[in-house]
């Protein structure tokens, strides 16, 4: 297939998508796509693992209704690599077994489309064909993401998709000189989930303010009890002697209260 610009590529009339491994044969091609698409250049080590399979997994989408040389030639990709639970940058956002070194998540590197072939569904197709690869992998518990913050359309394509936005990275991007901020995405397979849910969170709260409100109340009572006549003195001052201990309080269960 000429190298002319994949971005210029025209659809046909009545495309008729499928979808595939990526195989050594589309190594040009892929490099090719990579670079129209994204403003982030990718070593060709990359590209070779990729059509070669080597820890990395990956699917390509082609329009059989193509000229006959082109009916196999890819329009869309998606790749993805399997990284261990405990070695994750979201093993805080996952519920699961510590002690058990085989459960894993499935991280999507790279999705892409041709511009002539967006809006057939494509992308949404890739990634069923990455969640339904995760959801088979019976020690997998998520797939996850980064997005680069000024990407609107894949944001919201993750967001109709039931991915979930569970953080925002500063800085994480570096091109052309200017750094972008990232989304962190996730969608949970075979049971996995936060480490909390949106209920038991809410618990958790509730019971470090009740805990926090006990400690406040069990010292005001002490102090009462030691400073006797002179309490009357200290709220005549204005010194609220209760809300200074419940300050300190507060500060005490903060830090724990955050980190749920």
């Amino acid at each position: 297939m000429p190298l002319y610009s994949m971005m210029n590529l025209r659809a046909s009339r009545h495309p008729s998508i499928s979808y595939r491994p990526i195989r050594p044969s589309d190594l040009e091609v892929l490099v090719k796509i990579h670079g129209d698409l994204f403003p982030i250049r990718y070593e060709m080590e990359f590209f070779h693992n990729v059509v070669h399979g080597r820890d990395i997994v990956s699917w390509g989408a082609v329009d059989r209704n193509r000229p006959n040389d082109e009916n196999d030639e890819l329009i869309g990709f998606v790749t993805a690599r399997i990284v261990m639970a405990k070695e994750s940058e979201i093993e805080d956002m996952l519920r699961f077994d510590k002690s058990r070194s085989d459960q894993s998540l499935v991280y999507i590197l790279t999705l892409g489309v041709v511009e002539s072939y967006r809006n057939f569904g494509i992308a949404t197709s890739l990634i069923r064909e990455v969640i339904k690869y995760a959801s088979d992998m019976p020690n997998c518990r998520a797939a996850y993401l980064h997005v680069i913050s000024y990407n609107n359309s894949a944001i919201h394509l993750y967001q109709k998709m039931s991915f979930l936005c569970i953080r925002r990275l500063h800085a994480f991007y570096y091109i052309d000189g200017q750094h972008y901020d990232a989304y962190l995405f996730i969608y949970y397979v075979n049971g996995g989930r936060s480490p909390c849910s949106p209920l038991e969170l809410v618990t958790l709260i509730m019971t470090y303010m009740r805990r926090g409100l006990k400690l406040v109340f069990s010292r005001v009572c002490k102090n009462s009890e030691k400073s006797g006549p002179k309490r009357v003195k200290y709220r005549d001052k204005g010194c609220l002697l209760p809300m200074t201990q419940s300050k300190r309080s507060i500060t005490m269960e903060g830090p724990e209260s955050d980190n749920v």
